[in-house]
């Protein structure tokens, strides 16, 4: 196959993909415009069809990463239109089923040294929490029993896999409705 068809074969997607594999197993010092091009299997002009340069794939790679961990949840219509109680127990779900925590620890640990990136990490508690919050507002909670809901569940759901990894993503799936039963009852 030629170098063109190969390119341009390589979608936007799969280089930030890449991007945030190469952050999880190396950092952002380890994330390199010619590791990405190795990995993928191309040469590193394929980039340019994409990105202006390393600067502008992490742009791009914090609204890629909002997007594909938050948002997909979070302005999904199928989501947002179920009974509070089934919106917990589906985003629970949906995050144990796609994984959708598996750069938390790198993409945090960037916000350390980074304040865009801290900035990316803000706006994507904020809609974490304004969605959890609204399920729990339509449930009848308020005050500091709604805040602390929403909280742990906030919590609970982003630190759990990156936090006990050694827990199978079966046994997850199997205490989601005891979690949301708890977090639900008064």
């Amino acid at each position: 196959m030629s170098a063109n068809k190969r390119r341009r074969g390589t979608s936007r997607a799969d280089w930030l993909e890449a991007a945030l594999e190469a952050l999880r197993d190396r950092g952002i010092a380890g994330t390199s415009v010619e590791g990405l091009a190795r990995s993928l299997g191309i040469s590193k002009a394929g980039f340019y069809w994409h990105f202006k340069d390393r600067d502008d794939l992490f742009r791009q790679l914090l609204d890629f990463w909002s997007h594909e961990m938050t948002e997909v949840l979070s302005n999904n219509p199928t989501v947002i239109e179920l009974e509070p109680k089934e919106r917990l127990m589906r985003i629970a779900e949906a995050i144990v089923q796609y994984d959708l925590t598996r750069y938390e620890i790198p993409v945090r640990q960037w916000a350390l040294s980074d304040p865009e990136v801290a900035r990316a990490v803000r706006r994507v508690n904020r809609t974490r929490i304004e969605t959890v919050r609204q399920a729990f507002v339509e449930l009848g909670f308020t005050g500091d029993d709604l805040e602390m809901r929403t909280m742990l569940f906030v919590v609970y759901h982003t630190a759990e896999a990156p936090t006990f990894p050694e827990v199978s993503r079966k046994r997850r799936k199997e205490q989601i409705a005891a979690r949301i039963d708890l977090l639900t009852s008064r």
